[in-house]
């Protein structure tokens, strides 16, 4: 009936409590992160600060020494370094430099600016430029977010096949392979049929992979820039999150042994870190989502530890354990409904009981690696509306369009 879920009550008061959770959920993370935030800061502060002071202390020991062996005005000589610093916005430097908005410079400047890294290195000097950036990149920028959940489905659908295959194999020399009789290849279907991915495999294959593309990139890097290793890393991570700060950029000299291999090479290392990075993010955003699922539930149950015993520890009826309406998933011994983090009888959570909930918590992504590993994804909605599908940030978006969308 339109206007009331499965529950039988109304629509609105189904969907409360899953709203109020969310709205904790939110709460919690944006209070978590600015506590990040804020540790981040006095960390930095305390690292950076004192470096900040010696500079400044250095710079204008440098100023006097300069200004009195050469007998320089010293107001002249700001004049002339702020010249220096708008020279140096337009890409003007000391040493020299290939130039910024040559075909070749213009396409790297636009590579930054849709792939969100924005480096600063380069930056449009006129008003038609800057104007014109604005259009660019609000359409390429929302273009290059939606191939990047396209390139995770695709490498998430490539790892399922993977790992189903090496599944297979293991079955097989366990002795769970082709049989002759029909029983034992039921057997094996089944098997296989029941068989999920782990999200926590996918999460590592990505971290390798993007481990085995910063160190490769590194290599390069520290060749050609003549940069340490170690600052090889920090760009290849500053770049392939996106954060793009700027003080170290590569491909930017003139000239370059082999210049034509290592453009294309340095174009190709940052387009996969990004996309790897990029995936792991969402993977990781999976593990964090399920760690507030759990902040949440003790907070919960050190509320509940003042009801009384008796109805602390009441028993639930099976109806109201598994109201209709939500899915159940089975993972060997685990059993649990969907909506997870939470204990009926208000009890703390051990770290135990907090692994298998995270387990069955990832129940999602799990389904739909399984349906992509099984040859596509079965419909989940009587209802289709051309919003389904998609992991990540695009699932998300479409699961929450598919909801609001369906006519209640």
């Amino acid at each position: 009936m339109a206007g009331r879920g499965t529950c039988g009550c109304c629509c609105c008061c189904c969907s409360r409590a899953p709203l109020n959770e969310d709205n904790a959920r939110f709460c919690l993370l944006a209070g978590l992160i600015l506590l990040y935030l804020l540790c981040g800061a006095a960390i930095f502060s305390a690292l950076e600060y004192p470096f900040e002071i010696r500079a400044r202390l250095l710079w204008k020991q440098q100023l006097e020494n300069f200004t009195r062996r050469y007998r320089v005005n010293l107001g002249a000589l700001h004049t002339l370094l702020r010249q220096y610093e708008q020279a140096n916005g337009a890409g003007i430097r000391v040493d020299e430099l290939r130039p910024r908005w040559d075909f070749s410079g213009a396409f790297y400047f636009v590579g930054t600016v849709v792939s969100t890294i924005g480096f600063g290195m380069t930056t449009p000097a006129t008003i038609a430029g800057k104007i014109f950036l604005i259009f660019y990149g609000l359409i390429g920028c929302a273009a290059t977010i939606l191939f990047f959940n396209l390139f995770l489905e695709r490498i998430i659908t490539m790892l399922a096949y993977i790992m189903r295959w090496c599944h297979e194999r293991r079955l097989r020399c366990g002795g769970a392979g082709v049989a002759s009789s029909r029983e034992e290849s039921s057997g094996e279907e089944d098997s296989l049929e029941g068989w999920k991915p782990s999200v926590y495999y996918v999460m590592l294959i990505l971290g390798l992979a993007s481990v085995v593309i910063a160190c490769s990139a590194s290599t390069l890097y520290s060749t050609m820039e003549n940069w340490s290793y170690v600052d090889s890393l920090y760009f290849c991570f500053v770049a392939f999150s996106t954060i793009g700060f700027g003080d170290l950029v590569s491909s930017q000299r003139e000239r370059y042994e082999s210049q034509g291999a290592y453009r294309l090479g340095n174009c190709l290392f940052i387009l996969m870190g990004v996309c790897c990075i990029y995936s792991l993010f969402n993977v990781i955003s999976i593990i964090i989502k399920q760690t507030l699922n759990w902040i949440l539930g003790k907070l919960a149950c050190s509320g509940q530890r003042k009801l009384k015993r008796v109805k602390r520890n009441a028993v639930q009826p099976v109806s109201a354990q598994f109201p209709m309406g939500r899915q159940r998933y089975t993972d060997g011994s685990v059993e649990s409904v969907l909506h997870l983090g939470r204990r009926l009888s208000g009890e703390m959570i051990s770290v135990n009981e907090f692994m298998v909930s995270n387990k069955v918590s990832l129940a999602l992504l799990q389904k739909q690696l399984s349906e992509t590993a099984h040859q596509g994804p079965r419909q989940s909605y009587g209802h289709q509306n051309g919003f389904s599908g998609g992991v990540g940030a695009l699932g998300i978006m479409n699961n929450r369009l598919q909801e609001t969308s369906v006519d209640r």
